[in-house]
């Protein structure tokens, strides 16, 4: 069966229209009156064909449609071609007003007045209350938006809430190092709710770790799969019969059952590393087969069936505090990691997605003369690309369940990472993926030879694509190195201008393609508000696809995005962005202030036009008024941490800045156990400090 598709495009001299469905892109012909047509052969009775337009020029793709379409073919088969005349679909110039928040009347739009909304950054883990286990919990969320919604808040934004469960120690403690992209953290189980009966252990152990000024992460966790699993032996048989059990299991059988069994085999080998899960040739499940791993779960019931029955009330728990929340016209941002850790179910089961030879990380800059090595493997994009990314599209509906609003983490690598080949450490033999390398002959006409070896195996001007052997790419900081200063001056010009052109140039163009290939599909597929953390060094067609898709950036007055500034002016903020005081990765105000005096001084002076020396502790007033100009930003969200919004009260906030970290990037095995050291319960009842925060929010318009 045929298919012919037409769209009416008007196109500029060396631009034309291609269909893609699925990696397949279909050349396009031009016709009278400007109408492009494609013709797709041997389709299906009945099938279902999906497919967008792209706009190329100089063989790249320059422009993507927003909304695929999607044609259903005649069930018996016809001699005639199915033909079908579309229209573009455009990105919606107001698209985050048409996002889940909005569309479902959880926010509401006044005429004629510029929509604004504030909100509160915290982590999950962090919060305390009278009702928790030592940590925070989902419960708690509806606590936390009482509060929001009392002071005019609209969003609540917390980090990844995936299960991290590897070791059963504290280094679990890393949110971004999920041992499933889907399955929620059995740490933030409010146990009564699931079943755990309040006896005078349970009050005496709930006691004593929420009287601890941090998360005992080891303890917590241990205690709560020790209680759950006593109540998933008393009432797991009554729970899973229900109809709504049934249902969760069904609608999430894809990614529950393998992660059941997951987690049931890392307890057995005593080991996340599934590489290691093998007794000899009897028991090898290093490789995941399906129809090995449903006979293995239908014998390991009841320990697979546990991890089933706590992630069926995490889900319960999350959603009810969602559905809480946008009652009280509130929202929650979600957090979507860019990194899959190499040890989890995702990578088990679908390691073809992935490059388990390679890692993530960064390239060399003025912090890191190495680099950074994330460890997460990189994503296969063009296998990705095949199924229409079905894997992606499912994590985002997952998430999507429970949040409106979400956080692209690290947004530069949908369009590029730095990849690191296994086993190598640092990131300086790594290289950008994708990217357009050079090929032998295109170097050794320049006068290269890139198979020359000196002593050191890092000593080189360039490095072998892994994926494709004989393209190859300049070392980042080559210039460091013995085989650069052996140049003549000649070919050092040579190398220089290569260099140059090949990190700050000629990607800009194939990095913009490669991103809105991937984003268009993904940023469809859910009723979301897509917000980006883009920052660091960022090359300019970032901001380009960000602007093309009203992907909201993210804006730090201390980190501004103009080499020009010392400071950012929050006045000149772009209005489709989050503007925030500090992210999790950063101090806190109050630290902030206090861990360079030469920086306080600098903003005492050029931000505040204070004269004389910069006070030595961030005082009430002074975080007051940086608050003050945040709320009245041209940001369209202004989301603080909550440790900010405290720091403007001298009795709410904490006895110790620098206990108020979240985290600490430069420590690679941080423990993350930060925790409020006051309760929700009193944080609801401070009516002064409330009132007054409600009206800073009021009078910024952004209640």
């Amino acid at each position: 069966m045929k298919l012919i598709a037409s769209v009416e495009y008007f196109t500029r001299w060396g631009e034309e229209l291609f269909l893609r469905s699925g990696d397949r892109l279909y050349p396009m012909e031009y016709g009278p009156g400007s109408i492009w047509r494609a013709g797709i052969d041997r389709l299906k009775p009945g099938q279902i064909f999906e497919y967008r337009y792209e706009l190329h020029s100089g063989g790249l793709c320059r422009r993507t449609e927003w909304a695929q379409h999607s044609v259903t073919l005649p069930q018996k088969n016809v001699r005639k071609p199915v033909e079908v005349r579309d229209s573009w679909n455009d990105v919606p110039a107001d698209l985050p007003f048409l996002s889940s928040p909005f569309a479902d009347g959880v926010f509401r739009r006044s005429p004629g007045r510029q929509w604004k909304a504030a909100g509160t950054a915290v982590p999950v883990f962090s919060l305390r209350s009278e009702s928790g286990f030592g940590i925070g919990e989902f419960n708690d969320l509806k606590l936390l938006a009482d509060w929001a919604a009392g002071t005019g808040q609209k969003i609540i934004q917390i980090l990844p809430v995936n299960d991290t469960t590897m070791t059963g120690t504290w280094e679990d403690s890393y949110p971004y190092n999920a041992n499933s992209s889907f399955a929620l953290h059995p740490q933030y189980i409010h146990l009564p709710d699931a079943g755990v009966e309040e006896d005078d252990e349970y009050r005496q152990m709930k006691a004593g770790l929420n009287a601890l000024p941090h998360v005992d992460y080891e303890k917590v966790n241990e205690e709560k799969r020790r209680l759950l699993y006593k109540a998933y032996g008393k009432t797991g048989t009554k729970v899973c019969r229900t109809k709504s059990y049934r249902s969760f299991v069904e609608s999430n059988e894809e990614w529950l059952l393998p992660y059941a069994a997951f987690c049931t085999l890392r307890d057995r080998f005593g080991t996340a590393d599934f590489r290691k899960w093998k007794h000899g040739a009897a028991e090898d499940y290093s490789v995941y087969d399906e129809m090995k791993i449903r006979k293995y779960l239908k014998g390991h019931e009841k320990e697979a069936g546990y991890h089933m029955f706590v992630q069926y009330h995490l889900h319960l728990q999350l959603s009810e505090a969602r559905d809480y929340a946008r009652s009280k016209g509130v929202v929650f941002k979600g957090d979507l990691p860019i990194g899959v850790s190499r040890t989890s179910a995702d990578a088990w089961v679908n390691g073809r997605l992935f490059n388990m030879d390679s890692q993530a990380g960064a390239p060399p800059d003025a912090f890191s003369a190495d680099g950074q090595n994330w460890g997460f493997p990189t994503y296969d994009w063009d296998g990705m690309s095949k199924d229409g990314y079905a894997w992606w599209k499912a994590r985002l509906k997952k998430m999507s369940r429970y949040f409106d609003v979400f956080r692209i983490d690290h947004i530069l690598g949908f369009f590029r990472i730095w990849e690191i080949p296994l086993p190598e450490k640092s990131g300086l033999m790594g290289h950008f993926n994708p990217a357009l390398p050079y090929s032998e002959a295109e170097l050794s006409s320049m006068g290269f030879d890139v198979r020359a070896k000196g002593s050191d195996s890092k000593d080189v001007l360039f490095v072998e694509d892994p994926h494709r052997k004989g393209l190859w790419h300049p070392r980042i900081a080559a210039h460091s190195t013995s085989a650069y200063s052996a140049l003549d001056d000649f070919m050092k010009q040579v190398f220089n201008r290569l260099y140059d052109d090949f990190f700050y140039h000629q990607h800009n163009a194939f990095w913009k393609e490669s991103a809105m290939r991937k984003l268009s599909s993904l940023l469809s597929a859910t009723g979301m508000l897509a917000c980006g953390e883009d920052l660091g060094m960022i090359p300019g067609c970032v901001a380009e696809v960000m602007d093309e898709y009203s992907i909201l950036s993210l804006e730090i007055q201390r980190m501004p995005k103009s080499m020009d500034s010392r400071f950012a002016d929050p006045s000149r903020y772009p209005y489709y962005s989050v503007c925030t005081t500090s992210t999790h990765d950063m101090n806190p105000l109050r630290a902030w202030w206090e861990e360079d005096r030469r920086v306080a001084d600098d903003y005492w002076h050029l931000v505040m036009h204070r004269g004389g020396e910069a006070p030595r502790s961030c005082e009430p007033w002074i975080c007051r008024e940086i608050v003050q100009k945040h709320l009245e930003s041209s940001s369209m969200l202004a989301i603080l941490p909550l440790q900010d919004w405290l720091a403007m009260d001298d009795e709410l906030r904490s006895p110790e800045p620098s206990g108020e970290r979240i985290n600490i990037p430069a420590v690679p095995r941080h423990y993350w156990k930060y925790r409020l050291h006051v309760t929700l319960e009193h944080l609801l009842s401070c009516d002064r400090f409330n009132s007054g925060l409600k009206a800073m929010i009021t009078d910024a318009g952004r209640c």
